[in-house]
């Protein structure tokens, strides 16, 4: 009789003990993903000064099915701002966001990855009538209460989007315009 008691003990404590000791990946995911805040900043460098432009108006949405989860984020190109309004109105200009007002990105994941600590995913971005695509890209994840706080920048350059790089005093910005993304996700309420 003890040993029967000391066999069922042990197999229900392992049951108990197998969510704790699996975390994050024992907790299910979510079906439904709705971009709550984020900040999303631009980093240009010219040879005389350094510049960001920040926005936290991009709005997304995720949906998973049958182990996949597309996202689909979007921003409005005037919500990025450096604090300097003739230059934030040059920055449209040059952009032509009168013609292509909204950057948007694309990605699909496994849905599985949303419970690891970093993501791989492939960004497909639309900006300035320009369609770019950035294999592999890696982004940390922390889990908050269910939410997924996602960070990580993405290697983007004028070149790629094929737009004439601004000057000052005749001297180009550089090409590289890395942009920096923090983003908290929750679970959409049904």
């Amino acid at each position: 009789m003890f040993r029967f008691l000391a066999r069922t003990t042990a197999a229900t404590a392992a049951v108990f003990a197998l969510p704790a000791l699996l975390g994050a990946a024992a907790k299910p995911v979510a079906s439904h993903w709705v971009l709550q805040s984020s900040v999303l900043t631009y980093h240009v460098t010219h040879p005389l000064h350094k510049v960001d432009g920040v926005s936290h108006a991009a709005r997304g949405m995720g949906v998973c099915a049958q182990g996949v989860c597309r996202f689909l984020i979007a921003d409005q190109v005037k919500t990025f701002t450096t604090g300097d309004s003739a230059r934030d109105i040059h920055m449209q200009q040059v952009v032509h966001a009168a013609l292509y007002p909204l950057i948007t990105v694309r990605t699909t994941v496994p849905q599985a990855d949303l419970t690891a600590s970093q993501i791989q995913a492939t960004l497909v971005v639309q900006f300035a009538g320009q369609k770019v695509t950035f294999p592999k890209l890696t982004f940390a994840l922390q889990r908050q209460n269910g939410d997924i706080r996602l960070t990580g920048a993405i290697p983007a350059t004028v070149r790629e989007f094929k737009i004439k790089p601004p000057q000052l005093l005749f001297m180009p910005i550089n090409n590289q315009i890395p942009i920096t993304v923090v983003m908290l996700w929750a679970p959409a309420k049904s």
